[in-house]
């Protein structure tokens, strides 16, 4: 059958076995009914695909925002939505071959890890839409025009939470602050360049430590990274690694130390949380949605989020960061206004 063609062909093209491209439909959750309220607006019902990366919808953080994004589709535009989620990488093409022939009129993948099966499945079926999370359209191989990128400016709201982690530090004379990412790709890295860049902003003596876990789920790998962190110094813990992340975010909870949250705004977890460097990637799934189902899909294309249009920003200030409020704000506009430009996305 041709898609069980692109399943196999995308297995190849990703170097993984015929073996580990079988069917996705047991670890595939529904969305919930797509039913809306009669004041629901009505727009054109289409259906609507979104398939998670392996951190899966519990993760508090990237895949869930995509997830919280469709649903409020589903309940504004009255559109239909289902979720296939990803255990490994192995089950990205199957999942996104599964929507594909089922006939699903906008498919998203959630994130960077899943350029290469997005690709494989896009050019064999050019007639299906494709809006990928955290990579760019020209990217893709071939530049396959049934997909669009929605990119963010991490940048930006790293400097942001950087900028306060460093005002934070220079008052409690606190001399090193740190990082944790996940894998060291450009959408953790350029969180963390700009986290950085803003904390010297702040403090030009301020000392930055930084490590990778290479993972994204297992909180215990985190945990001890941010953990040898504390241990040498740091009173600020940013995670930059989803679910793994908040083992990191627990280290600094347990030591009595300050820490960030990423993606979505994680003040929920405690006081400890100082803020949130904010990737508002429900807003982007949602316009996404919105535009496909006018008609206004642009495939080929890059859909860029930054402070400016409200697509990244910082959470809530827990009472350690409250006091700088009103500068962190400052910050925030003269970023908008190009006053600080040249944010730095590259950890070096």
């Amino acid at each position: 059958m041709k898609f069980r063609a692109i399943a196999l062909a995308g297995c190849a093209a990703l170097a993984l076995g015929v073996a580990a491209c079988g069917s996705s439909d047991n670890n595939s959750t529904s969305s919930g009914s797509s039913t809306t309220s009669s004041s629901a607006p009505k727009g054109k019902p289409i259906k609507v695909g979104l398939v998670t990366d392996i951190g899966g919808l519990n993760d508090r953080s990237f895949n869930h925002l995509a997830y919280v994004g469709l649903q409020r589709a589903q309940k504004e535009l009255g559109i239909k939505g289902r979720v296939l989620t990803s255990k490994s990488a192995a089950d990205y093409v199957p999942n996104l071959t599964t929507l594909a022939q089922q006939g699903y009129d906008l498919i998203i993948p959630v994130g960077f890890l899943m350029a290469d099966a997005t690709t494989a499945v896009a050019k064999q079926v050019p007639n299906e839409k494709f809006s990928i999370i955290d990579f760019p359209a020209e990217g893709l191989k071939g530049r396959p025009k049934n997909v669009e990128g929605l990119l963010f400016k991490e940048q930006e709201a790293g400097y942001l939470a950087g900028y306060l982690a460093g005002l934070y530090a220079k008052d409690n004379n606190i001399k090193t602050i740190s990082s944790v990412g996940g894998q060291k790709i450009p959408p953790v890295d350029h969180y963390i360049a700009g986290y950085q860049a803003g904390a010297k902003a702040a403090d030009p003596g301020i000392q930055t430590l930084n490590g990778y876990s290479q993972d994204f789920v297992a909180q215990d790998k985190c945990k001890e990274i941010a953990l040898n962190q504390i241990a040498k110094g740091s009173g600020v813990v940013f995670q930059v690694a989803g679910q793994c992340g908040l083992g990191a975010l627990d280290a600094a909870k347990e030591k009595g130390k300050q820490g960030i949250g990423v993606d979505a705004d994680q003040g929920y977890l405690g006081n400890h949380i100082l803020t949130s460097a904010q990737k508002k990637v429900d807003v982007a799934v949602f316009n996404a949605i919105k535009a496909a189902q006018a008609g206004q899909f642009q495939g080929g294309q890059d859909i860029t989020n930054q402070l400016s249009n409200n697509g990244v920003g910082y959470g809530t200030l827990n009472a350690a960061g409250q006091k700088y409020k009103a500068q962190i704000d400052k910050v925030k506009q003269d970023i908008i206004s190009g006053k600080i430009k040249n944010i730095p996305d590259t950890v070096k």
